[in-house]
C-alpha cells in the first residue's frame, strides 16, 4: 500500500495531450466605421486608450431614474433570465460531476456474505457453508490520469459551464436593452397621443370657425364637410394611437414580469437625454472579445481543444485502481480481534489494442468539432463587428434627420400660422389651410419618431458593443 499514495501524486499531476490553445485572428477590420465621410466631427467618438461604452454599466448608460427602476425590475423578476440562471446553475453542477472524476473516491463498507464451498473445493472433502463478516474502507475503481484524459475531460465542462455563464450575462443584455427600448417606445407613443390630443382640439377649433364662416356666407358646405372629416380623423388617430399605448403597456409588462410599481418617477420627455448621448465605440480587437456571445464562442472553442486531448489519450494505456482495507471474520464478534486485519490492493492495466477504428474515429470527430467551433467563433465576431458597425454608420444619418426634422417642424408652424391669417381675411381657400394643418401634424409625427429612433440607436450601440453585463452592472442589478 505504499506505493499507492506515490501512484495518486503522478495521477493528479498527469500531462495533457491538448493542443496548445491560440485565439483565432479577428477576421475583422482594425477600426470600426463611424461615418466620418458625412459627419468628420464624429470621426473622434473614440477616446484615448480604447475605452467603448462596453466598459460602462447599464446604470451609467441609463441615468433616467424611471428607467433604471424599471431596468432592476426586470433584472429581478424577469423569467427568461430565470430560466437562463437556472441553465447556469445545471451546467456548474455537471462540470461539479466531471471535476469529481479527478480525485479518489473512498467509501466505507461492512457487510456479511454467506457462502457454501462445493466438496470438491475443499480439504476436508465435505461442502462447507460459513459467514464471511467485514468492515473496512475501500477505493472505488480509480484511473491514474498520466495522459490527461479525465483532466481535459474537466477542462472541457469547465469551459461549456462558462460558456453558459457568458449566455446568461447575454441574455441580461438582451433584456437590458428590451426593456429600454420598450420603455421609451411607450414614451414616444404617449407623445404621439398628446400630439393627437391636440391636434384634434385644434381641428375643432377650426371646425367651429369654418361653422361660423359657413353662416356669415363666407365659404361653402364643402369646407364644413372638409373640416368636419378631419376631426374624424383625428379621433381615429387618437383611438389608433390608444390602442398601440395598451400593446406597448403589455410587452413591457412581459419583460417585467409582472405589472410595474405605481410609484414609479413619472416618464421624461423623449428629449430628456435619457440614454447617455456619446457612447465611445473603442477598438475592435478590445472591443469584441468581450462581447457575451463571442466569449461565449471562444469558451466552445476552448472545450472543442480539450476534447482533442481526451481522444488523444484514449490511444494510450490506462490504469485503474481499486483498494480496500478493513477487517475480516468469520464471526461477528471477532471482526476487530487479533489477526482479522484484512486488505487488497488492485492494478488494473486496460491497452487499447484492436478498437476497430472507434478511436481514431474518435479524435477525428474531436478534430472536427473543433474546426467548427473555430468557424463558430469568427462568425460571432462577424456578426459583431457588422451589429457595431451599422449602429455607427446609423448614427450619424439619425442625427442628421433629427436636426433636420426640428427645422422642418419649425417652418410647418409658421407655415400653419400664415395659412389661418390667409384664410380667416378670405385670401385663400380651405384646402390651404387644410394641407398646413395636415404637413405640420406629420412633421410633428416624425420628429418624434426620429427622437425615438435617435435613442434606440444609441440602445442598439450599446448592446452591439457588449455593455451592461459586467460586474459593475451586476451589482446594480441588486438595486
Amino acid at each position: 500500500m505504499r506505493e499507492l499514495p506515490a501512484l495518486l501524486v503522478l495521477a493528479l499531476s498527469a500531462c495533457s495531450l491538448a493542443p496548445r490553445y491560440q485565439r483565432p485572428e479577428l477576421p475583422v477590420d482594425p477600426a470600426f466605421p463611424s461615418g466620418a465621410a458625412a459627419r468628420p466631427d464624429r470621426a473622434a467618438a473614440t477616446p484615448p486608450g480604447g475605452a467603448s461604452a462596453g466598459d460602462l454599466g447599464w446604470r451609467d448608460v441609463f441615468p433616467d431614474q424611471r428607467l433604471q427602476a424599471l431596468l432592476a425590475l426586470a433584472l429581478e423578476r424577469n423569467r427568461d433570465l430565470r430560466l437562463a440562471a437556472l441553465g447556469v446553475e445545471l451546467a456548474r453542477a455537471q462540470y461539479g460531476i466531471q471535476r469529481a472524476q479527478r480525485l479518489p473516491q473512498v467509501s466505507g463498507s461492512a457487510g456479511v456474505t454467506r457462502q457454501r464451498t462445493p466438496a470438491d473445493l475443499n480439504s476436508s472433502g465435505r461442502p462447507v457453508t460459513g459467514d464471511v463478516w467485514s468492515v473496512g474502507a475501500g477505493l472505488a475503481p480509480f484511473e491514474l490520469d498520466f495522459f490527461g484524459r479525465v483532466r481535459n475531460l474537466s477542462d472541457a465542462a469547465l469551459e461549456q459551464y462558462l460558456a453558459t455563464e457568458e449566455a446568461r450575462r447575454g441574455a441580461q443584455l438582451s433584456l437590458v436593452a428590451a426593456v429600454a427600448r420598450q420603455d421609451l417606445t411607450g414614451r414616444a407613443l404617449e407623445a404621439q397621443a398628446q400630439l393627437a390630443r391636440e391636434t384634434l382640439a385644434a381641428l375643432e377649433a377650426s371646425l367651429q370657425l369654418t361653422r361660423r364662416l359657413v353662416q356669415a356666407g363666407r365659404v361653402s358646405e364643402l369646407d364644413l364637410r372638409t373640416a368636419e372629416a378631419q376631426v374624424e380623423t383625428a379621433r381615429f388617430n387618437l383611438a389608433a394611437t390608444g390602442q398601440q399605448q395598451a400593446r406597448s403597456a403589455n410587452a413591457l409588462r412581459l419583460l417585467l414580469g409582472g405589472p410595474a410599481p405605481a410609484d414609479l418617477p413619472p416618464p421624461r420627455p423623449l428629449d430628456g437625454e435619457p440614454v447617455m448621448g456619446d457612447l465611445p465605440a473603442g477598438i475592435p480587437s478590445e472591443v469584441l472579445v468581450r462581447r457575451p456571445d463571442v466569449r461565449a464562442a471562444e469558451h466552445a472553442l476552448r472545450a472543442a481543444n480539450a476534447s482533442i486531448g481526451a481522444a488523444r489519450a484514449a490511444f494510450f494505456p490506462s490504469i485503474t485502481l481499486t483498494a480496500f482495507a478493513g477487517t475480516s471474520s468469520a464471526e461477528l464478534g471477532g471482526l476487530f480481534g487479533a489477526g482479522s486485519a484484512a486488505w487488497s490492493f488492485t492494478p488494473r492495466l486496460n491497452l487499447p489494442i484492436f478498437a476497430g477504428g472507434a478511436l481514431r474515429a474518435g479524435l477525428d470527430v474531436a478534430e472536427v468539432r473543433k474546426s467548427a467551433a473555430v468557424v463558430g467563433y469568427e462568425r460571432a465576431v462577424e456578426g459583431a463587428f457588422r451589429e457595431v458597425a451599422d449602429a455607427l454608420v446609423s448614427r450619424t444619418s439619425i442625427e442628421g434627420q433629427l436636426a433636420a426634422q426640428v427645422a422642418r417642424v419649425a417652418a410647418e408652424e409658421r407655415r400653419l400660422q400664415l395659412s389661418e391669417l390667409r384664410y380667416r381675411s378670405g385670401v385663400d381657400s380651405y384646402l390651404t389651410l387644410l394641407t398646413a394643418q395636415r404637413d405640420l401634424f406629420a412633421a410633428r409625427q416624425q420628429l418624434i419618431q426620429s427622437r425615438l429612433d435617435r435613442l434606440t440607436n444609441l440602445i442598439d450601440l450599446y448592446q452591439a458593443l457588449g455593455g451592461g453585463w459586467t460586474e459593475r452592472a451586476a451589482a446594480g442589478a441588486g438595486g
